[in-house]
């Protein structure tokens, strides 16, 4: 079970005072607006940071720390992912779970013969699209109704139907 989620990547310095450009990775990018701290990782340490303003430019999220006025204090941090723990993650709705929570999970068929590893979740318009480890090889199973019949997220066991033709 991850502690934290990626919520967003700085992709480049904004101006000389500090301020950052973030790709958000996060379903609801408005929520850089409410947030109070946001977590980087330096790649050796995790680094807690408050927010001192965040607004929006372009697919960008622009924004501002307290305490760093200056763009040689952040410019090292590029590329550099900003994360936030699960505590302050997104609430999920019933039947709602966290992305990081479902990898690695045991894929079974629906007569309940083992079939693979969930390895990844591709997020594409139409509908998310899970990676599955079977025997070697990967298989991508849309994440539909018809295909996914189940997940007991408490087991890590997610039930399929292999459609004609995914094979």
């Amino acid at each position: 079970m991850e502690d934290y989620f990626r919520v967003g990547v700085i992709a480049n310095t904004h101006g000389i005072r500090g301020e950052v450009k973030v790709f958000p990775t996060t379903e609801d990018p408005q929520r850089f607006k409410g947030m109070k701290e946001i977590i980087l990782d330096t790649g050796s340490e995790k680094k807690v940071l408050e927010v001192a303003s965040a607004r929006f430019f372009k697919n960008l999220v622009i924004l501002k720390f307290k305490g760093i006025d200056s763009i040689n204090d952040i410019e090292k941090y590029k590329g550099k992912d900003l994360l936030v723990t699960r505590e302050n993650a997104i609430p999920l709705n019933e039947g709602e779970y966290y992305i990081a929570d479902i990898i690695g999970a045991t894929v079974v068929t629906e007569d309940g013969a083992q079939f693979g590893i969930l390895k990844d979740v591709l997020t594409t318009g139409a509908n998310d699209v899970y990676v599955v480890d079977h025997e070697g090889t990967e298989v991508l199973l849309p994440v539909i109704p018809d295909c996914v019949l189940a997940r007991d997220m408490e087991q890590k066991i997610v039930t399929v139907h292999i459609m004609k033709g995914l094979m």
